[in-house]
């Protein structure tokens, strides 16, 4: 099989190497069919797409709607190779799968209105399938209502003139999109489960996502939800586009 990428940028090595296997159990592929880049300590390679099944994007400490001049030139080299790769991958209608900083990556490539308006503290809210998203492949064997983890400070208000909306939620109306057939991007951490959040927690308990006093009480509640059905947008994901 040729393998997958995941193209990472978070810069502490915990919740790094948590997110990485977090989507190989997930994904359900092992190292050799889910190869990581971390984009954060290296640039971006220039990747032959021919040899690879898919991409997968993680989510980030960075936020699309941080002001240019106070981004840092890490996070500048990395947005710009982005839009570079993307340039390659739209034209292409190339398997793509963004969670959480991936959909403010691939909603803003192609037009997004980004900000903090649907911006959401920790939480697994109801989200709901639109009757796109029910026939899609990447929902498969979900519920027409799931819950997933989402944390994140900006959100997509405006979704790109060509993204076809497939799931949605009170708070967030942008859950899940997909753009042409084959590019998609999730709000919501498809990757996480319980254990796997409140432990990414400790990590980013001052980035504003919830009081950092109250992080016990936030990863008890964390480790109670049943976020599975999420899950399957993963599986799928591996499952439809694994070539040989």
């Amino acid at each position: 099989m040729k393998p997958f990428i995941l193209l990472a940028t978070r810069d502490d090595n915990g919740p790094a190497d948590a997110e990485y296997e977090a989507f190989l159990t997930r994904t359900g592929l092992d190292e050799r069919e889910l190869r990581r880049v971390r984009l954060e300590s290296t640039p971006m390679p220039e990747f032959d797409l021919d040899a690879f099944s898919g991409i997968i994007v993680g989510g980030s400490p960075f936020n699309t709607t941080t002001p240019e001049e106070r981004k840092s030139a890490t996070q500048r080299r990395v947005e710009a190779e982005f839009n570079t790769l993307l340039d390659r991958v739209v034209a292409a209608d190339f398997p793509f799968l963004g969670a959480c900083y991936g959909i403010g990556t691939l909603a803003r490539h192609q037009g997004a209105v980004i900000d903090s308006t649907y911006a959401e503290e920790v939480d697994a809210p109801e989200i709901t399938l639109t009757p796109a998203g029910a026939h899609d492949p990447l929902c498969a064997g979900m519920t027409p209502v799931f819950q997933a983890f989402v944390a994140h400070n900006d959100a997509i208000l405006v979704p790109p003139p060509a993204a076809i909306v497939l799931a949605t939620s009170e708070p967030c109306p942008v859950q899940m999109l997909r753009i042409k057939n084959n590019l998609y991007a999730t709000q919501f951490h498809p990757e996480l489960d319980g254990e796997a959040f409140a432990h990414r927690q400790a990590f980013y308990a001052d980035h504003g996502y919830f009081d950092p006093d109250e992080l016990p009480a936030v990863q008890a509640w964390t480790r109670a939800q049943d976020v599975s059905q999420s899950w399957a947008v993963l599986r799928n994901f591996a499952e439809h586009y694994a070539r040989s």
